[in-house]
């Protein structure tokens, strides 16, 4: 007959195997994991995050822009970006150089395009590498490099050039500005110190200064720029906080005048006035 065998149950007791020191270290290593994972994931996706193509680049007859050529833009490493172009309507009228903002594509800021149009005035517009109409892969360095290509072939021809920057674009068009004196205007719409400081306040638990390769940091080269510089921001931005445009201007000195929309957001500042008050600083003539 086979004799029962008697077990302590301390033995096989929960709170014997799992001691509050080992559940505590379980978690410490769970929430390591964790954390490791959240950062790898910012850091392999970052240029997703910072650039976002959607959609496809129309012509731009099909959106009213008449006026406006489509024109492929070789640049000096063979990349071939979609660029919309139109001459002044007004002799001696300037030629304005547009980056646009981190989504979408140039069709969404047609609105800008046709008012810029409008005053007689003359555009180039990039589509950014990776976007839609270009090829290439957007990067900091590339997207400020195509800037200067472009602004050196619209200089080439004795353009009158004003720099405008929408958004993400604003750290190329004062990247651009800040090694082209020769452009006459400045003009940054809802800008940010850099793009790493507006991450890091997103982000504040990411070690994001460390881990961004693209910073577009203009806080550190705008004193930098001597030709007059013009700031539009909202108070109700929630996209990139109205401090960053209040920074900016400080760090510009007396190149640089703020222009603060008390009910305007990050990207209804055309319809409060800019494109009136940045045509009020540039005579035709």
């Amino acid at each position: 007959m086979t004799q029962a065998h008697s077990v302590d149950p301390k033995t096989f007791s929960p709170e014997r195997r799992w001691s509050p020191k080992k559940a505590l270290f379980a978690a410490l290593a769970l929430g390591c994991l964790l954390y490791a994972a959240a950062v790898s994931y910012m850091y392999v996706n970052q240029s997703s995050l910072l650039f976002k193509p959607e959609g496809d680049l129309p012509a731009p007859s099909a959106i009213g822009l008449a006026d406006v050529e489509l024109v492929q833009f070789q640049m000096s490493d063979e990349v071939t970006l979609a660029v919309w172009s139109a001459p002044p309507a007004i002799e001696g009228a300037p030629t304005v150089l547009f980056f646009h903002g981190q989504s979408g594509n140039l069709a969404d800021r047609a609105d800008r395009f046709r008012e810029i149009l409008n005053s007689g005035f003359g555009l180039l517009a990039p589509s950014y590498r990776g976007f839609p109409g270009s090829e290439g892969e957007s990067s900091e360095p590339a997207l400020i490099s195509d800037g200067l290509e472009l602004f050196d072939a619209l200089h080439a021809q004795g353009d009158r050039i004003v720099l405008h920057g929408q958004s993400l674009g604003t750290g190329v068009a004062a990247a651009v500005a800040a090694q082209r004196p020769e452009a006459e205007l400045l003009v940054l719409e809802a800008p940010f110190t850099a793009t790493v400081d507006v991450a890091a306040e997103r982000y504040p638990w990411l070690p994001v200064h460390a881990l961004m390769r693209d910073k577009f940091a203009t806080r550190d080269i705008i004193g930098q720029i001597e030709m007059p510089i013009l700031i539009f921001h909202g108070a109700q931005d929630e996209t990139v906080p109205l401090h960053h445009s209040e920074a900016l201007a400080a760090l510009s000195g007396p190149s640089g005048q703020l222009f603060v929309t008390p009910d305007g957001t990050h990207s209804d500042l055309w319809s409060h006035g800019l494109w009136d008050e940045v045509s009020r600083h540039l005579p035709i003539n």
